[in-house]
């Protein structure tokens, strides 16, 4: 894919920008715990968040309205997504004092801040998403066929079920 010299600009911005804070962290001991990349994009970048978010950006939703929403997410992959969610501060919950209480989920204001970020994301996602196919079509195919795929890595085995250990018999 060629870029016009505006987008190589900003490629060069970007990776000047990444590279100096990747930098910054090393010299501040990375810590693991506190890296802001593995602890924040850990828990947007979960299965279930990125969609929740996305349906709260329309409105604010109950429950059982947002099981309906979003497509094959369980109960209890909803319940524990939205406390991830609420405990991150980026959705709020409201309860109602009905009979039986009733409970509806919204965007707090971290959370509608991060629909900037989420958009140009999901945009670049939506547009990438066939060339990510092809690359994982071609990947799974040298793979398959036994050969290295990465420089000095020996060939990648072709099934999940080839990375299970054995069974130890005593």
């Amino acid at each position: 894919m060629t870029r016009s010299p505006g987008e190589n600009l900003s490629v060069a911005t970007h990776r000047a920008t990444l590279t100096d804070r990747y930098a910054a962290w090393r010299e501040q001991g990375f810590d693991a715990a506190r890296c802001p990349v593995r602890n924040v994009l850990d828990h947007l970048g979960s299965k279930w968040s990125t969609l929740l978010l996305i349906a709260l950006a329309e409105k604010p939703m109950r429950f059982n309205a947002l099981l309906r929403d979003v497509p094959d997410i369980s109960r209890r992959m909803l319940t524990q997504t939205l406390r991830d969610l609420e405990r991150d501060g980026l959705v709020s919950r409201q309860v109602f004092p009905t009979k039986p209480p009733s409970v509806e989920y919204r965007l707090s204001a971290t959370g509608e801040s991060v629909l900037g970020p989420l958009t140009a994301l999901v945009g670049w996602a939506e547009q990438h998403f066939p060339e990510i196919e092809r690359a994982r079509a071609r990947f799974d195919a040298v793979a398959g066929a036994g050969a290295a795929a990465i420089p000095g890595e020996t060939a990648r085995p072709e099934s999940p079920q080839a990375l299970a250990p054995s069974p130890v018999r005593g």
